[in-house]
């Protein structure tokens, strides 16, 4: 038993998302009726763009295949993933829990009828502009976009790091050009994660970036 427990108990980390999904249900169903709004003069200024619903969407999947790639192929990276995105949802939970918050951003009238146009108006159905603070959109991509950089079987794998970054920073960008978070959310996600981070990898988020640069001037050489 100690021995199927040391090769898959891993494996547990993964019981963390259906509470984390159950504790997101409740705190959308039980937000009060006056919220704090997350707002500011920045935001006004970025115009709605519908076709930032591609990365937007596209962070399940990013991060979904991150869990799975790393379950099966790097243990301690995908413990330190999990650990990572564990404390930024449960902080998510907490801060909305003590902080109920909202945003009043989302356009009511869009200047375009396509299908991007459609799927961020199922997107607002689906997804409400409550409990929007700090952005774990924003959080959940830095932790897997610096997983990937420090991966032993993927950091030296250009293409991979290269397409990471694009996905981690458009993501980011979805956030505030679809009016899904404020400036506030995003910066508030990364300076959340700073500390996330600090926390799990006990060392500065610099030699990520300067790997990030590293891989980008390495693909444009």
């Amino acid at each position: 038993m100690k021995s199927v427990y040391k090769k898959y108990g891993h494996w547990l980390l993964l019981l963390y998302f259906p509470i984390y999904l159950a504790a997101f249900a409740f705190i959308e169903q039980h937000t009060p009726g006056r919220i704090h709004i997350v707002e500011s003069s920045l935001d006004i200024k970025i115009p709605f763009i519908e076709y930032f619903i591609v990365p937007y969407l596209l962070w399940f999947v990013y991060i979904a295949v991150g869990v799975i790639y790393f379950l099966f192929k790097e243990e301690e990276s995908y413990k330190r993933f999990m650990y990572l995105i564990m404390i930024g949802m449960t902080a998510f939970i907490l801060v909305s829990i003590v902080f109920p918050n909202g945003l009043m951003l989302r356009p009511t009238q869009f200047a375009h009828d396509n299908v991007f146009v459609d799927l961020t108006k199922i997107l607002y159905s689906i997804d409400t502009a409550t409990n929007v603070f700090p952005s774990i959109h924003v959080f959940n991509s830095l932790a897997l976009h610096c997983v990937v950089a420090k991966s032993s079987s993927l950091r030296e794998n250009k293409p991979v790091q290269y397409i990471s970054f694009l996905l981690c920073v458009s993501i980011i960008l979805s956030t505030m050009f679809l009016k899904q978070h404020s400036v506030f959310d995003v910066f508030s996600g990364m300076g959340m994660f700073c500390m996330a981070y600090a926390a799990v990898y006990r060392e500065s988020l610099e030699k990520v970036f300067v790997r990030t640069a590293y891989v980008y001037d390495e693909n444009h050489k």
